[in-house]
C-alpha cells in the first residue's frame, strides 16, 4: 500500500461517523500522514406549490454553525492527531471534489452503506467520488 500523505476524510455527522475517523486515523498513523476531516452542508429547497426555495443567509448561516460545532467536538473527542477540519456549503459531491483537489489530497476516506433493491441504482456519494477522485478513495464499510 502506498504511503499518504494527507488524507481528506469525509463525515456527515451521523453516528457512523466515528467508524469512519477511527479507520481514517489507523491509517494516517501507519503512513505518518495528516488529516483534513470534511463536512458538506447541502440545503435541499422545499418547493411548495412549484414555487423554488432559496436558502436564506440566516437557515444556511445555522446550519453551518450546528455543522462546525459537532464536527469540532468529534475531532477533539476522538484526539485525531495532526487534524484540520472544514465545513463547506454546497453540492455535496461538488465540494468534495473541488477541497480534495485544493488540500492536495492523495487519500479519500469516506464510509460505504451496503445497498439492496432500488437503492443499488441510485448514484450515492461515495460512487461519484470513486470514479472522480484525483487520487485513492477508501470505503470503510459501516456496519
Amino acid at each position: 500500500m502506498a504511503g499518504y500523505h494527507k488524507l481528506l476524510v469525509l463525515l456527515d455527522l451521523s453516528r457512523d461517523s466515528e467508524q469512519v475517523a477511527v479507520a481514517a486515523r489507523t491509517q494516517a498513523a501507519y503512513s505518518n500522514a495528516t488529516m483534513v476531516v470534511l463536512h458538506v452542508v447541502e440545503f435541499v429547497p422545499v418547493e411548495p406549490m412549484g414555487e423554488s426555495l432559496m436558502p436564506s443567509p440566516q437557515i444556511e448561516n445555522g446550519l453551518i454553525d450546528r455543522a462546525r460545532e459537532k464536527l469540532s467536538s468529534l475531532v477533539t473527542r476522538l484526539a485525531l492527531p495532526r487534524t484540520t477540519w472544514r465545513v463547506e456549503f454546497g453540492h455535496t459531491k461538488t465540494e468534495i471534489l473541488r477541497v480534495a483537489e485544493e488540500e492536495q489530497a492523495d487519500l479519500i476516506v469516506l464510509g460505504s452503506r451496503e445497498r439492496h433493491g432500488l437503492a443499488i441504482l441510485m448514484n450515492f456519494t461515495e460512487d461519484t467520488v470513486l470514479h472522480a477522485a484525483h487520487c485513492d478513495v477508501l470505503a470503510v464499510r459501516l456496519k
